[in-house]
């Protein structure tokens, strides 16, 4: 009896309802959208990205790196004729141009494709050749005005050289390694372009210390260098891709010899218009 009465009275008491008195003290304070970051950031912010890298060995050479957002982007085959395009490959220090110029000096180790080829670059090559071209045509006009001299005739400069040399260096590093490129892949063999054209960029290397010595006023002497010379380049390249071009076929071997006979031929040639008449 006394619980059921004392339970009563607590039901009256709690389903009572009591009316609000609004508090005339009361502000009520309306909060904005708040600019507070949300965790984590849909957008990361104050992180730079990943700088850009030249692709792989592969058949998509001129494929797009990634970039930071703040660069212009183009696609399809536009992206080809842009600067940034390019700008990976000229990304190098100085000790890796130097690396790989020492291996070249040494074409029997065979593994500079191997070591380079995740990352290869046109500023060495472009360099190379660029001197290349400068000294093909000093040398050669020196070696002409002392022979001049020691004949007593009149010597003119021949501006024909520094043009024919840069077509020369210019055109075979640039068209050869188009032409093998091309040929690799009619042979399901197919390689990196821009590999292609570091790889012959840098077996034109030798022909810059040959090109020196053959100041030397003797035609065997300079057939020597010359001789050489072509065949420590055509090494270079023969030994670089040779396991590569092995999966071509039973043909491998023929474009292999084509290689080293056509680098045997530029050295012939230099030595043939650049010396031939002065000796």
């Amino acid at each position: 009896m006394m619980s059921g009465n004392y339970t009563s009275i607590d039901n009256q008491k709690v389903s009572g309802s009591v009316p609000s008195v609004p508090d005339p003290g009361h502000v009520t304070v309306q909060f904005t959208d708040s600019n507070i970051q949300t965790f984590p950031p849909s957008v990361a912010q104050g992180k730079i990205s990943s700088g850009s890298k030249p692709p792989r060995d592969a058949d998509d050479t001129f494929s797009k790196p990634v970039s930071s957002s703040d660069e212009p982007q183009s696609s399809g085959w536009f992206w080809t004729f842009t600067v940034a395009a390019y700008k990976p490959y000229f990304d190098v220090d100085t000790s890796d141009v130097l690396e790989r110029i020492k291996d070249s000096l040494f074409p029997f180790r065979g593994t500079f494709n191997e070591k380079n080829s995740s990352n290869p670059d046109l500023y060495g090559p472009f360099w190379i050749c660029t001197t290349l071209i400068f000294v093909a045509a000093s040398i050669g006009t020196f070696v002409t005005y002392i022979a001049h001299k020691l004949e007593k005739k009149e010597w003119d400069y021949d501006i024909n050289l520094v043009t024919w040399s840069a077509g020369v260096f210019y055109g075979y590093v640039t068209i050869v390694p188009l032409l093998l490129y091309v040929i690799l892949k009619y042979f399901s063999a197919p390689s990196g372009l821009v590999q292609l054209f570091c790889l012959y960029g840098y077996s034109l290397f030798i022909f810059i210390p040959a090109l020196c010595l053959s100041v030397v006023p003797s035609g065997i002497f300079r057939w020597v260098i010359a001789g050489v010379a072509g065949f420590m380049s055509a090494t270079f390249l023969a030994l670089n891709l040779r396991a590569h071009i092995k999966s071509a076929g039973e043909r491998w071997f023929l474009i292999v010899a084509g290689i080293f006979l056509l680098q045997l031929a530029l050295a012939v040639v230099l030595k043939l218009y650049l010396f031939t008449v002065t000796v």
